[in-house]
């Protein structure tokens, strides 16, 4: 559900320079469209008459169901769920003006938890819902921090939401819930949590991992979710150093730590024995995923591969730019198949970005190409990429500047095309992506004919046949 967080609008830009040519695919977009009808409305959720200012919120998706809030200005907040059908698109249950949809939902099992802010008491409420209105429940009620949302990480784990709560006072906590209010726990108080606020935090094999400062030294901790198995892993630095990214590669968990000057990327199996420093780099490098036995960074407008057994770096490739003054960032990542897909921000001398765009690598130089220009272009957002996980890749496109469409990819120009003419909404900051895979499907909100957002989805396999222009749609 959309988290309401000023801080939470950060640009991680990464500060560095250096560029050098690159040959490239072209980047017109005159590549193949989805005729009508491949993506299309579930159901019209927003019906005449309501505000524009309603949205769909926390897309997640609970064993092939999709479950999702619908949240009026003022508060008014409805839970939805849907099975990809008009019919199967139905509200759980309603809350009153005054309560609005707050922080991130979880799945554990077949039961959602989710929060509610209640603006009447200012607290945060945490719920469970099995997908009907009896089996909608709260559980407990906790105390905001002045941040915003009040529980952070949540993470299923061994059939339990497991999260921190800040509070007003005191420092992160630790929580356990099976659901139930006698069942929901305090775990443990730990002051010190570092990343809590921009969810830098790790869910590795049957833990979670966060990262703590105690007496100055800067730690990495696990819990299974239970008292005795939240532990001390490792120390990873004698001081107290800041946190700027966490990722994945396989199984295998990555971060980034930054030191004074310089960026280290870690990686960890959740063991102390396997949790190492791979490479320590004097600028800022920016995470973009890892293939095979290789995970790859960014410092700039470098690419480098990282092997996962240590070795040192391996420069891929640099990408281009279109002057001297534009410092390269990469945005967002997903893999899909053998190749990353990553959004790179071209940031100049105006505080919005010269131009964003869509690339793809399979860890090659001549396997790194340019796909896609122009995505989302603003200071206050990041370029969503997703992966539906049948080959095709779904992205936020806007070539003249105007509406966000939703486009695919599958790796090539050719293969790129408009998936509908609807308006999807901008992701601001570290928001989560617009775009939730539930069963066979793929959902996301969407502006349509109707004025107002609404429930699309397309089937995750998909098939665009080329010929159709965008321009057409």
């Amino acid at each position: 559900m959309r988290v309401r967080n000023g801080g939470a609008l950060v640009w991680l830009a990464l500060l560095a320079s250096g560029c050098g040519g690159l040959a490239m695919e072209s980047h017109a977009v005159t590549a193949q469209a989805c005729p009508p009808g491949a993506a299309s409305r579930t159901r019209v959720v927003n019906p005449p008459g309501a505000s524009v200012n309603t949205h769909l919120e926390g897309l997640t998706d609970v064993q092939g169901m999709l479950y999702f809030a619908l949240a009026a200005p003022g508060g008014g907040t409805g839970l939805w769920r849907s099975d990809g059908t008009e019919a199967g698109t139905v509200q759980v249950r309603s809350f009153p003006a005054g309560v609005f949809a707050e922080g991130t939902p979880a799945a554990v099992g077949n039961t959602l938890f989710f929060q509610l802010a209640d603006s009447a008491t200012g607290m945060v409420h945490l719920w469970t819902s099995d997908g009907t209105s009896t089996g909608t429940r709260f559980i407990k009620a906790f105390t905001p921090d002045v941040n915003g949302p009040a529980l952070r990480a949540v993470t299923a784990l061994h059939g339990r939401l497991v999260f921190f709560h800040l509070g007003a006072s005191g420092g992160p906590a630790l929580w356990s819930s099976d659901g139930t209010s006698a069942g929901t726990v305090l775990l443990a108080k730990l002051p010190g949590v570092l990343g809590l606020y921009f969810d830098q935090t790790l869910r590795v094999g049957d833990a979670l991992l966060f990262f703590r400062s105690q007496g100055g030294a800067t730690t990495l901790w696990r819990t299974d979710g239970t008292q005795a198995g939240t532990m001390s892993l490792k120390q990873l630095d004698a001081g107290t150093v800041s946190i700027q990214q966490v990722g994945r590669a396989g199984d295998q968990g990555l971060f980034v730590l930054r030191d004074g000057p310089n960026d280290e990327v870690w990686k960890t199996n959740g063991t102390a024995a396997g949790t190492l420093r791979l490479d320590t780099f004097g600028q800022r490098v920016r995470l973009v995923g890892g293939l095979g036995s290789k995970v790859y960074v960014a410092q700039s407008a470098r690419l480098y591969s990282l092997s996962l057994g240590g070795g040192g770096r391996t420069l891929v490739t640099t990408l281009p730019r279109d002057n001297p003054d534009q410092l390269p960032a990469v945005l967002r990542t997903a893999a899909s198949g053998d190749s990353l897909y990553f959004s790179v921000c071209l940031n100049g001398l105006s505080p919005v970005p010269d131009d964003v765009r869509l690339w793809v690598t399979n860890g090659t130089a001549t396997g790194t190409r340019e796909l896609f220009r122009s995505l989302h272009r603003n200071d206050t957002s990041y370029s969503p990429v997703f992966a539906t996980g049948t080959g095709a890749v779904l992205f936020t496109g806007s070539p003249d500047g105007t509406a966000n469409r939703p486009w695919f990819t599958r790796g090539t120009t050719a293969t790129t095309g408009q998936l509908a003419k609807v308006t999807v909404p901008v992701v601001l900051g570290l928001g989560p992506e617009p775009f939730v895979r539930a069963g066979g499907r793929v959902f996301f909100p969407a502006t349509d004919d109707t004025g107002l957002e609404q429930l699309w989805s397309v089937p995750a396999s998909f098939s665009c046949p080329p010929g159709v222009a965008a321009e057409s749609l």
